[in-house]
C-alpha cells in the first residue's frame, strides 16, 4: 500500500470504518466563499457547517479535497518545479467533526491510521500543541505514549488557527516525520526548522473557541475537529521518498514528459519537468470545473499556470504543442478518483491545445522583440517599464514571462515604470468611453469595471454561490447602501447568475446578505465583462463588503436552459429542411417561449414544419450528453460550427456540439454543433420535448419561427386536446371524425348561404322597402325601378340589378342596399338601348352623393357606389329618379 491511489482510498476507506461519511471533493471554485479564489483546503465545503449556517446528514466525515494554490495570499506558483514539495495543485485528506468527538478521539485517529495502518515509524514522529494546550499534550503522552522532548509547544500562530478576525478558531497540533540526520533541518520551532529533516504531514485543528471581538474569545457549544494530511507528502513518505516528485503519480507525469520531448528527466531540464507535471494538473483540473483562460479573475491566473507550463516545454525543445499530449496520462493516473477529469477529457484537450498554439506564436514574437530590446543590456541592468508594457500590451507577453526570461542573463525590470504606462493608457480607455448619449451614462460601468475586474462567472456548474458585494448603484450612482423597498443594480465578485446575451435571458433569482434579502429580476452585461445585477431590496439594508448568498431560481433557469437548447436543435433542422441558406438571423430565448428568426424567402408549409419539428425531437429522445469544447474561431468554423447572430465572439469560443443526426445528410454524424456562450441542459432529453407553434414573415425574407418546450409545450398541447374533446362532444362524433364531421357542416353552410342569398333577392324583386320606392314606374319616357333593400350583402346587388333589367326589358335599375351599420351601396343598371341617353356611372354618382358619398365608378351599363349614411337610402333613389326626368 503505497501508491497514490492505494494511499488515498485507504485513507477515506479507514475513516469511513470508523464511522465518517465520505464526502466527494468540492469544486476548485468555491461556492460558499467569495473571499478564496481557488479552494485551498479541505474545509472550505465545510465552512458554513462548522459556523452553523448549514446543517448535513451527519457529523463527521473525511474527504480527498482537490485544491489550488496559485493566486492571492497561496501562491506558490513561483517555487513550483524548483523544490521538493511545491505544487500548484494538491490533494488535501482530512477528517471532520461537526461538535461530534473532540481532541482525545482525534489524536487517536491520526495516530492508529499513521503508525498501524500506513505501518509509519513511530520513532520517527514528534508533533507540536500550542503553548497553552496542556490537554492536547497530555492526550499525546497518553495516546502515543510520546515523551516531553517529542511534543514540542509552539507559542505562534503557526499553531492557532482562525477561520478570520471573528468566528470559530481554535489550537493546533501538527505530526512531522524525521528524515533523518543526512538531510540538514531542525525540528520546528528550532532555528533550523527551515530546513527539509522534518517534514509537516498532517495537522489537526481543534476548533474549540469563537473569537468575538480582538479582545474577547468564548468556547463553543460544539467544539469541533478539521485536519489536513496532505497526500503527496504522505506518498513520498510510504514511498520511501523525500522529493514529492519522486512519487509514482509525478514519475508517470514525467515519464510521458521525457517521452514526448526526448529530453531525460535530470540534469538542467529536471525544473521544466516538474513544472510541466505539476502544471497540467492544475490545469486541467481547474478546466473540469469550469474555469477557462482568459485575462480576467481566475481565468488568469490559469492561463499563466498554462503558459508557465508552455514556456518550460518550449524550453525543453517541443516543436509542437505538448500538454495536450500527456493529458491521458493524468486521466489515467487520476480519473478514477475524480471521474470529472474522464467527462470533460475532450474539452481539457482542445483547451490545452488551443492555447498552447496560440501561445508559441506569442512566445516567439515575444522572445524575439525581447532579445532586440535587451541586446544592449548587460547584467545587473534593467529593462525600461515602458518597453515591458508594450510586450504586454501590444504582443500579449505576460509581464511574468518577461521578467522569468530576462532572470537567466540577471536582467530585472521597471516595474514602477511599467506600472506608470499601465495607467496612462487606463486613463486613455476613459477618455475614449466617455462621450455623449448612452455612452455617457454607462460611464459608471467601466469605472466600476477598471476598479473590481470583470464578473467572475460560476453559472455553467452552479445555480448558488456566495459573493461578495462590490457596488450598489441607484439611480446612477454609487451608493454604500440600499434599504427596503429601493430599487438597484448590484455589482459582485462572482455571481453564478446569466447576464442577457445571445438572445437568452438574464437570470432571475435572490442575493440574501444576513437578514437583507434583494429580489433579482434580470441580469445585463456592462463594461465589457461586468455582471450587473437590477433587483429590488424586499427586507433589510444591503451595504457594499457584504458577504452574500446568490440564489438562482431554478425553475426560470431550467426553462431557459430548454429553451435555449432548443433553438439549437431547430435551428440545425430547418437547415436540413429548407437548405444551407438557413442563418439564424435573430432570437429570444425567454423561460415560457422561444423564438429566433431566420433567411428563408418564403412561407414554410405545415409538412416543412412537421419534419422540422420531428428532427429536433429524435435528438431529445437520444438523451445525448451536451458537450462544450474550447476552440479558436477559426478552427470551430472550420469544423462546422455555426456563430449565432447576436454573439461577440473572441479569440477562444465554447463550441456547443448536442446529438447525432437521424436523417439527411447529418446521418450518423454530429447533429448540431454551434458556437455559443450561453447555458444550456446537461443532455438533450432535459430539454423534454419540442412544438413549433408556427412561422410568420417578419421582414423580406426573414421567417419567425415560434415554439415551445418542455412542461410550456405540455401543456399548450394538453389544453389543444381537451379542446378536441369538446368539440367532439359539441359535434357528436369520435375524435376522428371531427374533421369530415366539420368539412360536412361547412359545406351545408355554403349551400343554405347561397339559398338564402337567393331568397333574399327573390323578396328584394318582389316588393318595396321603406315606402318611398315604387315597383317600376315612367320616368322622361324610360322605365325606371328604383328600391331601397336591406338584407342584402353588397356583392350581391349586382345581381338584383341584372334581374331588375330582365324584368324592365328596357330602362334604368337603382338598388340601395343598408347594412347592419347603418352604411349604403348603391347599383345603377342601364339596359343597352338607352346607354346612349343615360350612364350607370353618372346616375350612381348621384346616388353616392345623396348617401354622404363621393365617386363610383363602373361601366355605362353597370356601376356602384357607397355613402356612410344609410338612412338617406330612399333620397338616393328619389335623386337618380330626378337625374332621369332632366
Amino acid at each position: 500500500m503505497s501508491g497514490v491511489n492505494e494511499i488515498r482510498s485507504s485513507f477515506l476507506n479507514y475513516f469511513k470504518k470508523n464511522g465518517h461519511e465520505v464526502v466527494a471533493s468540492s469544486p476548485l471554485v468555491p461556492r460558499n466563499d467569495p473571499t478564496l479564489m481557488f479552494t485551498n483546503a479541505g474545509m472550505v465545503q465545510f465552512k458554513n457547517v462548522f459556523t452553523g449556517l448549514e446543517s448535513r446528514g451527519y457529523s463527521t466525515a473525511a474527504t480527498a479535497q482537490k485544491c489550488v494554490r496559485a493566486g492571492g495570499k497561496h501562491n506558490d506558483l513561483d517555487n513550483v518545479g524548483y523544490t521538493a514539495r511545491h505544487h500548484t495543485f494538491f490533494e488535501m485528506l482530512g477528517n471532520f467533526s461537526f461538535g461530534d468527538y473532540f481532541k482525545e478521539r482525534a489524536i487517536e485517529l491520526a495516530w492508529n491510521l499513521i503508525t498501524k495502518e500506513f505501518g509509519i515509524d513511530k520513532s520517527r514522529l514528534l508533533v507540536t500543541v500550542y503553548h497553552t494546550d496542556d490537554e492536547a499534550h497530555g492526550l499525546w503522552q497518553k495516546i502515543a505514549g510520546l515523551s516531553d522532548r517529542r511534543i514540542i509547544r509552539i507559542p505562534t500562530s503557526d499553531n492557532f488557527w482562525a477561520m478570520g478576525d471573528t468566528g470559530p478558531c481554535g489550537p493546533c497540533s501538527e505530526i512531522f516525520y524525521d528524515h533523518g540526520e543526512h538531510i540538514w533541518g531542525g525540528p520546528p520551532g528550532s532555528p533550523e526548522e527551515d530546513g527539509d529533516r522534518f517534514i509537516e504531514i498532517w495537522n489537526l485543528v481543534f476548533m474549540q473557541y469563537e473569537q468575538i471581538s480582538k479582545e474577547e474569545r468564548v468556547g463553543l457549544p460544539r467544539p469541533s475537529i478539521d485536519t489536513g494530511m496532505g497526500l503527496e507528502r504522505v506518498a513520498a513518505l510510504l514511498q520511501g521518498k523525500h522529493d514529492n516528485y519522486d512519487i509514482d503519480l509525478f514519475r508517470n507525469l514525467i515519464a510521458a514528459s521525457v517521452e514526448a520531448t526526448g529530453v531525460a528527466a535530470e540534469g538542467d531540464q529536471r525544473a521544466s519537468h516538474r513544472v510541466i507535471a505539476d502544471h497540467l494538473r492544475s490545469s486541467a483540473f481547474l478546466i473540469a470545473d469550469g474555469v477557462l483562460p482568459s485575462n480576467e479573475g481566475r481565468g488568469y491566473v490559469l492561463r499563466r499556470i498554462m503558459r508557465r507550463a508552455m514556456r518550460h516545454a518550449q524550453l525543453l525543445g517541443a516543436r509542437d504543442p505538448l500538454m495536450f499530449k500527456l493529458l491521458p496520462t493524468l486521466v489515467r493516473e487520476m480519473g478514477q478518483a475524480y471521474p470529472e477529469l474522464v467527462r470533460a477529457e475532450a474539452l481539457i484537450s482542445e483547451t490545452l491545445k488551443l492555447e498552447e498554439t496560440r501561445f508559441r506564436k506569442t512566445l516567439e514574437r515575444g522572445l524575439g522583440l525581447l532579445s532586440d530590446a535587451t541586446s544592449t543590456l548587460s547584467k545587473g541592468d534593467m529593462l525600461d517599464g515602458e518597453t515591458a508594457f508594450k510586450l504586454y500590451d501590444t504582443y500579449g507577453f505576460p509581464l511574468d514571462l518577461t521578467q522569468d526570461a530576462l532572470r537567466a542573463r540577471e536582467i530585472n525590470v521597471d516595474l514602477s515604470g511599467f506600472t506608470d504606462a499601465m495607467e496612462r493608457q487606463k486613463a486613455e480607455a476613459r477618455k475614449s468611453w466617455a462621450g455623449s448619449g448612452e455612452a455617457q451614462t454607462e460611464t459608471i460601468w467601466f469605472e466600476l469595471k477598471e476598479k473590481f475586474g470583470a464578473t467572475e462567472f460560476l453559472g455553467y456548474d452552479t445555480e448558488e454561490a456566495e459573493g461578495a458585494i462590490q457596488a450598489i448603484v441607484k439611480d446612477g450612482k454609487s451608493v454604500d447602501s440600499a434599504s427596503e423597498g429601493e430599487t438597484v443594480q448590484i455589482v459582485v465578485n462572482q455571481t453564478p447568475f446569466y447576464g442577457e446575451s445571445g438572445g437568452q435571458m438574464g437570470d432571475a433569482g435572490v442575493i440574501v446578505a444576513g437578514v437583507a434579502k434583494v429580489e433579482i429580476s434580470d441580469v445585463q452585461k456592462k463594461g465589457e465583462g461586468l455582471f450587473v445585477h437590477y433587483g429590488r431590496v424586499v427586507s433589510g439594508t444591503l451595504k457594499v463588503g457584504d458577504a452574500a448568498v446568490l440564489t438562482v431560481d431554478h425553475g426560470r433557469r431550467g426553462q431557459l436552459r430548454a429553451n435555449h437548447s432548443a433553438t439549437h436543435l431547430l435551428h440545425e433542422a430547418l437547415r436540413e429542411v429548407l437548405g444551407t441558406h438557413v442563418a439564424q438571423k435573430g432570437s429570444l430565448v425567454a423561460p415560457e417561449r422561444l423564438r429566433f428568426d431566420v433567411s428563408h424567402p418564403k412561407p414554410m408549409s405545415d409538412e416543412e414544419l412537421k419534419i422540422v419539428e420531428e428532427m429536433a425531437n429524435e435528438i431529445v429522445l437520444q438523451n445525448a450528453p451536451v458537450t462544450t469544447r474550447l476552440m479558436s474561431v477559426d478552427d470551430a468554423i472550420a469544423e462546422g460550427a455555426m456563430a449565432l447572430f447576436g454573439e461577440k465572439y473572441g479569440d477562444e469560443v465554447r463550441v456547443v456540439g448536442m446529438g447525432t443526426g437521424v436523417r439527411g445528410s447529418k446521418a450518423g454524424k454530429p447533429y448540431s454543433v454551434e458556437l455559443c456562450g450561453g447555458t444550456h441542459v446537461r443532455a438533450t432529453g432535459d430539454i423534454g420535448l419540442v412544438h413549433v407553434l408556427g412561422e410568420s414573415a417578419v421582414g423580406a425574407g426573414v421567417r419567425r419561427v415560434e415554439a415551445l418546450t418542455g412542461s410550456a409545450a405540455r401543456d399548450y398541447l394538453a389544453a389543444q386536446d381537451e379542446r378536441v374533446r369538446t368539440l367532439a362532444g359539441l359535434l357528436k362524433v369520435g375524435q376522428g371524425d371531427i374533421v369530415a364531421r366539420v368539412e360536412s357542416l361547412m359545406d351545408e353552410r355554403r349551400k343554405l348561404e347561397r339559398e338564402l342569398a337567393e331568397a333574399r333577392r327573390q323578396l328584394a324583386l318582389g316588393s318595396s322597402a321603406g315606402g318611398s320606392g315604387q315597383d317600376v314606374r315612367e320616368v322622361n319616357g324610360v322605365k325606371y325601378l328604383g328600391k331601397v333593400v336591406t338584407g342584402v350583402e353588397p356583392k350581391d346587388l349586382k345581381g338584383l340589378a341584372d334581374e331588375g333589367k330582365k324584368s324592365v326589358e328596357s330602362g334604368v335599375v337603382c338598388f340601395v342596399g343598408v347594412s347592419a351599420d347603418g352604411k349604403a351601396s348603391a347599383v345603377v343598371a342601364v339596359t343597352e338601348d338607352v346607354t346612349g341617353r343615360f350612364s350607370a356611372v353618372d346616375l350612381v354618382r348621384i346616388a353616392s352623393a345623396a348617401l354622404g358619398g363621393k365617386g363610383g365608378g363602373g361601366r355605362p351599363d353597370m356601376a356602384q357606389a357607397g355613402g356612410p349614411d344609410g338612412s338617406k337610402a330612399a333620397e338616393a333613389v328619389e335623386a337618380v329618379a330626378q337625374a332621369l326626368a332632366g
